[in-house]
């Protein structure tokens, strides 16, 4: 009997892909307290712009980031989770690129 090379072997735990990461929800569009447009802009300005709006924001209030940057899925992520902030979803946007809603933490 042969085994899929893609299988575990027996009593090994599988490693998880990178796309077992737990990330924000595409969820339906959040409401949120503040709105910024970045697109059109490039790292780092996306994650600046968040920083600096969020910065204005009491803990608990929401902005959302509508950013084009394709490193923004990566950037804002880190960013949230190293200034202790919630990334409540990052969703395609209609205006293109994707909308991350992010809590402000406190």
């Amino acid at each position: 009997m042969s085994r899929s090379p893609d299988a575990p072997s027996p009593g090994v735990p599988s490693t998880p892909t990178p796309d077992a990461r737990p990330q924000a929800q595409d969820a339906p569009e959040v409401a949120a307290d503040l709105e910024v447009d970045a697109l059109g802009l490039i790292c780092p300005l996306p994650v600046l712009k968040a920083r600096k709006r969020l910065s204005d924001l009491a803990p608990g209030q929401v902005l959302a980031i509508v950013a084009d940057d394709p490193v923004a899925v990566i950037d804002l992520p880190h960013f949230c989770t190293e200034a202790g902030h919630d990334l409540l979803s990052a969703a395609p946007s209609p205006a293109g690129g994707r909308r991350f809603v992010i809590r402000k933490g406190g």
